[in-house]
């Protein structure tokens, strides 16, 4: 009996060590030795372009055409194509970022001070847009009770005078893009980036410049398709999906099947805490102030493609007025940053509070 457990214990003990040296050899960068991840088919991750699908019970619309292609905007006669699509980048000491100007959503994410395990001599990118990868930031406006029409991120906008490049010696720079006008309703959006951070600050700003008063509806929301991350084991797996933190319920994740079935379990309104996408060491969020009613939604938005994000009512702005609303935008990783470890730390300071993506206390990142 004895000869019996002794040999399962080593037989235990030797699948354990090619299960490591697998992980070993993915850690630094090589195809796995025992268990190779199979090839993704090319259809499994498709571009945000897709077929509209129907209006859903958010209201949001659907996530962004591929960079280079047009769209009417969504109950408007005014098209994409009236301002020719182009790919924005921005770079400050710690991130190259790249902005789609349809939305100005942010499509691609770089930490320059972070090697990718997988690609020898590229930085760790988070938000893609590409053949492999479709994860992308959004925003936007949508009616309110008293409808409307208003530019959302299908909408063509341009690219203020600004500098895209954190120079030396300089601490923070700006970014604004400016909608055509949707039925006289205009919105600018403006990035704020400092050295050190990967957070920014994200400013919305509506005008409207229409003969009569409009409240609309400011969403934001993270789109991204369902595949697991480059590298990882069908033995060994860690969690990749949208999550929600209020201050009622805490921290709420599910998986993106949850989402595909309509079990998906979430506290659906708010008045505090933060939307997310999490992704094994890393996370990117869009966080609002508290004291500040939001509607939480989590949907499929193509075939293989999701949504989380909330919605945020605007008080009712007049003809030739203003309204502003503040948010902040995250990537990078929510875990309490250890001595020696290589993963690019959210520069955050004090600010904001996230929660880690195991479910235990909120932390400070730094």
């Amino acid at each position: 009996m004895n000869d019996i457990r002794r040999t399962i214990l080593w037989v235990i003990f030797g699948f354990s060590m090619v299960l490591l040296w697998d992980q070993w050899q993915i850690y630094n960068g090589h195809k796995p030795t025992f268990f190779p991840t199979p090839p993704k088919a090319e259809a499994t991750a498709p571009s945000a372009a897709g077929a509209t699908p129907p209006a859903s019970a958010s209201g949001v619309p659907a996530a962004a055409p591929v960079a280079g292609q047009a769209t009417a905007v969504p109950g408007s006669a005014q098209a994409s194509a009236a301002a020719p699509r182009e790919l924005i980048e921005v770079r400050t000491d710690v991130l190259k970022l790249s902005f789609d100007s349809e939305g100005a959503s942010l499509v691609r994410t770089e930490f320059l001070k972070h090697e990718d395990a997988h690609r020898q001599g590229a930085p760790v990118a988070l938000l893609d847009e590409s053949k492999e990868r479709v994860y992308l930031a959004q925003s936007g406006l949508i009616a309110g009770p008293a409808g409307g029409n208003f530019p959302t991120h299908k909408t063509a906008m341009r690219v203020l005078a600004g500098e895209r490049t954190l120079q030396d010696g300089q601490d923070s720079m700006t970014l604004q893009f400016e909608s055509v006008a949707v039925d006289g309703v205009k919105l600018l959006k403006t990035f704020s980036f400092k050295r050190g951070a990967y957070d920014m600050g994200v400013k919305h700003e509506v005008v409207n410049g229409s003969n009569a008063p409009v409240a609309p509806q400011l969403y934001l929301q993270l789109v991204r398709d369902g595949n697991k991350p480059e590298g990882e084991s069908s033995f060994y797996s860690t969690f990749t999906g949208p999550a929600v933190y209020t201050g009622t319920k805490k921290y709420q994740k599910f998986e993106f099947t949850d989402i595909e079935k309509g079990k998906a379990e979430f506290e659906k309104q708010s008045n505090d805490g933060y939307i997310a996408m999490v992704q094994h060491y890393f996370a990117s969020a869009w966080l609002l102030p508290d004291n500040l009613r939001r509607d939480l939604f989590a949907r499929k938005v193509d075939q293989n493609l999701f949504a989380v994000g909330m919605i945020v009512p605007l008080e009712p702005i007049a003809p030739g007025a203003k309204k502003r609303s503040a948010s902040q935008f995250l990537c990078g990783t929510p875990r309490r940053k250890k001595a020696g470890s290589t993963l690019p730390g959210p520069g955050i300071g004090q600010r904001l509070r996230l929660v880690d993506h195991f479910g235990q206390a909120p932390v400070l990142v730094a």
